[in-house]
């Protein structure tokens, strides 16, 4: 059949949004911890680990997301913004 669309290409943007979500939230969980840690001062080793593992993570499941195409990217990117927003709502909760 040409022309036709596998079934995945629909879901793909739908999973990377939630894996987006789950990300993010593990995400803004180690920036916490990375501000825990800096506010501890015990030295600089622990928060720039974090960061940078941080960023290489952040980077790669990106990179995999559009591996699935611009929908899947942008869903993904939008999940990871919707934990960003639940991070902030909860620091501010805290404070």
């Amino acid at each position: 059949m040409t022309g036709a669309v596998p079934s995945w290409i629909a879901v793909a943007p739908v999973v990377a949004g939630l894996a987006g979500l789950v990300f993010g939230l593990f995400y803004f969980a180690a920036v916490e911890w990375t501000a825990v840690l800096l506010a501890a001062k015990k030295g600089l080793l622990g928060p720039i680990s974090l960061t940078l593992g941080r960023l290489a993570a952040a980077t790669l499941f990106l990179a995999f997301a559009a591996q699935f195409g611009e929908a899947s990217l942008l869903t993904a990117f939008l999940g990871f913004l919707l934990a960003r927003a639940v991070a902030l709502r909860k620091a501010k909760r805290t404070s």
